[in-house]
């Protein structure tokens, strides 16, 4: 698709300190089209809360003086910071009268948009909803798109503060929208539940970093820990893996070093893997040093624990893990489905240790190299090719 004028909303500002899928889609769209790129619009309660953040406080310093907020990123992308606050409204407890209230927060919303998109002379755009199922609620009737497009790149109704109203709105908003597009096969098929015209569009991911040839030293921390290691890199919190699968893999294997690298909660510190000797807890490490750290690792593993958060999600670590071509043992859900032929999936955890020795017996160069290849497939210009191609199948003269 080329030569079209296309406006992105989200979750995640451009200028986000952890990134977004939304970023990154926007980037590759605006290679052959257009883009606007619109930050969303504060509530009133939010930007109070977060205004020491240092892409926080730029934006209030673009209110409170009124200045230029429409910014050009390169020749067809631009980013742009609404000079509106919206209500805080979230704390409604009846859904038919946050309607009103988010009816007007919609309202200021857009008329900021369409002062930017007549700025760049967009007139026939396309709308991309990156999961924004409040604040743009009613975008698709407010700046008539001739096609719009609601992006699930995860089960936002398993968290509170979405499920409370978005139960009802994003179903809604998925089924007026012409299209939805999903990073998982799992979200995929709980969008078409709304919307028939429902496509599993991929996951990009960029795993240059994660190229063994590139490593030259291994960290000390994990350099003295004798082999075979078994790590994890992530975010070890309860919510989303399994404390029994990792103590299972430990205490049957002594023999084995459990390395697992990123910051704790709560359960995670009390947890009794800290009095087993071969689990090693190394902390949270600068994200450029972790390709360093999984060269030292012999089996990746990503012990999900099954519930509606992890369920559906797009594990991106597994693209980093077999981008170094290590063998990667992992839980079984839906979405790692497309990974089946390059990774080890348990379906309990009683399958893990003996998942984990054949991984060790099995590895290869040959194996890696194809774990290597797959993951390289997972780019963000197939990911937006897949997009594309299904707008045109919904919008074949667009």
């Amino acid at each position: 698709m080329k030569n079209k004028d296309i406006i992105v909303v989200g979750l995640q500002p451009y200028d986000s300190l952890i990134g977004s899928n939304c970023i990154n889609i926007a980037d590759e769209f605006s290679k052959n089209n257009r883009v606007l790129y619109v930050n969303y619009a504060f509530d009133r309660a939010s930007i109070k809360r977060e205004k020491d953040l240092p892409n926080v406080a730029k934006r209030i310093d673009l209110m409170e003086n009124n200045k230029e907020n429409l910014h050009q990123v390169n020749e067809n992308l631009w980013t742009f910071y609404p000079n509106t606050l919206l209500e805080n409204i979230n704390w409604i407890p009846f859904t038919p009268i946050f309607r009103i209230a988010n009816f007007i927060n919609n309202k200021r919303f857009s008329k900021e948009i369409l002062k930017a998109a007549k700025r760049l002379d967009f007139k026939e755009y396309i709308l991309f909803n990156d999961s924004d199922m409040f604040r743009s609620f009613y975008l698709n009737e407010m700046l008539k798109p001739v096609c719009s497009i609601y992006y699930t790149r995860d089960n936002m109704m398993s968290v509170p503060y979405w499920r409370k109203h978005g139960k009802v709105l994003e179903a809604e908003l998925m089924s007026k929208s012409d299209l939805v597009c999903a990073n998982s096969t799992y979200l995929r098929d709980l969008a078409k539940e709304d919307n028939p015209n429902s496509f599993y569009v991929g996951q990009g991911c960029d795993v240059s970093a994660f190229d063994s040839s590139t490593i030259k030293q291994i960290p000390e921390d994990i350099a003295s820990i004798p082999s075979p290691i078994i790590g994890y890199i992530g975010a070890l919190y309860s919510m989303r893996l399994d404390l029994q699968i990792i103590e299972l893999v430990a205490s049957s294997h002594p023999e084995w070093n459990v390395v697992l690298i990123g910051p704790e909660d709560e359960a995670f510190t009390n947890s009794s893997l800290h009095q087993l000797k071969n689990v090693h807890f190394l902390g949270l490490k600068n994200g450029s040093e972790l390709p360093s750290y999984l060269a030292a690792f012999d089996v990746a593993i990503n012990p999900q624990i099954l519930n509606e958060v992890t369920i559906g999600n797009y594990p991106r670590k597994i693209d980093e893990y077999l981008a170094m071509g290590k063998p990667t043992v992992a839980t079984e859900t839906k979405a790692m489905s497309i990974f089946k032929d390059h990774t080890y999936l348990a379906k309990n955890k009683e399958e893990y240790p003996a998942l984990i020795e054949k991984a060790l017996a099995e590895n290869s160069t040959q194996l890696e190299s194809e774990r290597s290849k797959f993951a390289q497939s997972h780019t963000w210009e197939n990911s937006v090719k897949a997009i594309y191609q299904a707008i045109e199948t919904v919008k074949p003269k667009l």
